[in-house]
C-alpha cells in the first residue's frame, strides 16, 4: 500500500465529500489507496469506468470475503466487522450459481408485491406519522418521519403485524447507528425474523416471507433469516436517507421551489438528482481481487479489498461533464450498484415507491413547509458509507390530524 493512503473516515466525508472525491481523483487517479479503522489498507474505486469494470467482473473481483489478505490483521472487536464480515451466510457474500438462485428467490418474492397495496401501506403509515406532528407547527422530518417510515412499510410487506413495527424501527435504527445498542438491535431483529419464519411455516400468507419459503432451492432457515435482515437493513436506511436528502434539496435549491407548491413532476426529478449528487449509499464494501491484476493504473494484489466508491464514480467528470445541469431522467448512476450483485430491480421499485410516497405526503399535508434553521447548519451522520442528515428541522402552519 502506498504511503499517501487516505483515511476512509473523518469529518470531510460529512462536510465536503464532493471536494474530497475531486481531490482523491486529482492526487491518486481513479483508484485511491485508503486506510480503514486500525490502519487496514484497501482501495477506493472512484472512477466510473473502473467501477463498471469491477462490478461487471464477479470472477476477477469477487464478493467472497474469505479471499481477503488482511484477515490475520483483523481483531475480533474490529468495528467494521458488521460491514465487512467473514463467513456471513447471507446473499451479500454468496457467489456464482448459488448467488443467482438466491437473488432469484428474493426477486420473485418482492416482484409479487401488489403495487397498489404497496402504495396504500406507504400512504397509511406516512399519514399516521404526519398526524403525530402536524398540529405542532414544527418538526424534525428525519427523526420524526423519514427514519420511521420505510421499515414500517417493509415490516408489513414481509408479514409482521403492525404492532411489531415500532419495535423493529427502534432495533434497526439502533443497529445502523453502530453505538452501544447496536448488538441489542441486531439481536432483536434476528429473533423477530426467526419467529416470523417459524410462524409462516405453520401459517403461510400472502407476504414476502411466505413466498420465500415456497422456493424449492433448498435454502436453510439461517440463510433466509440472514437474507431478510439484509433486505430490511438495505431497504430501510438508504430509503430513509433518500427521503431526507430529497426533501433537503427541495427546501434549499431554487430549482425545485415549484415542487413545494404543487409541481409534482419535480419530486421525481429531485429524487433522481439526489441519486447522482447526494446518494445515500456513498461507499460500499466490497470486492476482493481473486488474482494479481491492474486497475486504473494501480497494481492490485490477490486478496486486496476494493471499496465501491459509488458517489465518487457518479461525480466522475468524464461522465458528468456539466455537474451544474439537472440530470433529467438519466439513471445511469451507480446508486443501486451494478452487475449481478446490484440491488434487485423489484427492491429498487419498492424503495422508489416508498420514498416518493413519503415525500408527496409531506408536501400534501404540510403545504407551506420551510426550513426552520439556516441551510448551511444542517449536519450529516458521521459515516463514509451512508450519507444522511442527522436532522431536518422545519416549520409550517399547524393543521389538524386526519
Amino acid at each position: 500500500m502506498t504511503p499517501e493512503a487516505v483515511p476512509l473516515g473523518g469529518p470531510r466525508f460529512q462536510t465536503e465529500p464532493a471536494r474530497l472525491y475531486r481531490e482523491m481523483r486529482r492526487d491518486h487517479g481513479a483508484v485511491t489507496p485508503v486506510v480503514l479503522d486500525g490502519d487496514v489498507p484497501a482501495w477506493l474505486v472512484v472512477g466510473y469506468r473502473e467501477l463498471h469494470q469491477v462490478t461487471g467482473d464477479p470472477v476477477l473481483f469477487s464478493r467472497d470475503s474469505d479471499l481477503w489478505n488482511q484477515w490475520d490483521m483483523i481483531p475480533d472487536d474490529w468495528p467494521l466487522l458488521p460491514m465487512i464480515g467473514r463467513k456471513q451466510p447471507s446473499i451479500l457474500y454468496t457467489v456464482g450459481e448459488r448467488h443467482r438462485e438466491r437473488a432469484g428467490m428474493i426477486s420473485d418474492a418482492l416482484e409479487a408485491i401488489d403495487p397498489f397495496e404497496l402504495r396504500g401501506h406507504a400512504e397509511r403509515f406516512a399519514d399516521e406519522l404526519i398526524d403525530g406532528l402536524c398540529t405542532a407547527g414544527e418538526a424534525d422530518l428525519i427523526g420524526q418521519y423519514a427514519m420511521l417510515l420505510p421499515v414500517r412499510v417493509l415490516a408489513r410487506l414481509y408479514g409482521f403485524s403492525d404492532e411489531d413495527g415500532p419495535g423493529l424501527v427502534t432495533a434497526l435504527n439502533d443497529m445502523i447507528d453502530g453505538r452501544e445498542r447496536a448488538i441489542a438491535g441486531q439481536t432483536h431483529l434476528a429473533t423477530s425474523m426467526a419467529q416470523l419464519l417459524a410462524d409462516r411455516k405453520a401459517n403461510p400468507a400472502d407476504d414476502v416471507v411466505s413466498r420465500m419459503l415456497q422456493d424449492k432451492s433448498g435454502f436453510t432457515d439461517e440463510e433466509m433469516m440472514n437474507d431478510l435482515m439484509v433486505m430490511m437493513a438495505a431497504g430501510h436506511q438508504p430509503t430513509a436517507d433518500w427521503i431526507g436528502n430529497s426533501l433537503r434539496l427541495m427546501l434549499t435549491d431554487s430549482r425545485f421551489a415549484a415542487s413545494l407548491f404543487g409541481g409534482r413532476n419535480s419530486v421525481a426529478e429531485a429524487m433522481n438528482e439526489v441519486l447522482w449528487e447526494d446518494t445515500p449509499s456513498q461507499n460500499i464494501a466490497g470486492r476482493w481481487a481473486s488474482r494479481d491484476t491492474q486497475l486504473g493504473g494501480r497494481r492490485i494484489r490477490a486478496g486486496d479489498l476494493l471499496i465501491l466508491g459509488l458517489q465518487g464514480a457518479n461525480s466522475d467528470p468524464q461522465v458528468r461533464t456539466d455537474a451544474s445541469a439537472l440530470t433529467g431522467g438519466n439513471n445511469a448512476h451507480f446508486s443501486f450498484g451494478h452487475g449481478e450483485h446490484r440491488c434487485p430491480f423489484p427492491a429498487q421499485e419498492v424503495a422508489e415507491v416508498v420514498a416518493r410516497t413519503g415525500i408527496e405526503v409531506v408536501l400534501d399535508r404540510l403545504p407551506d413547509i420551510d426550513l426552520s434553521v439556516p441551510a448551511d447548519s444542517l449536519t450529516r451522520r458521521p459515516s463514509p458509507w451512508l450519507r444522511g442528515l442527522t436532522a431536518l428541522p422545519v416549520r409550517f402552519t399547524p393543521v389538524p390530524a386526519l
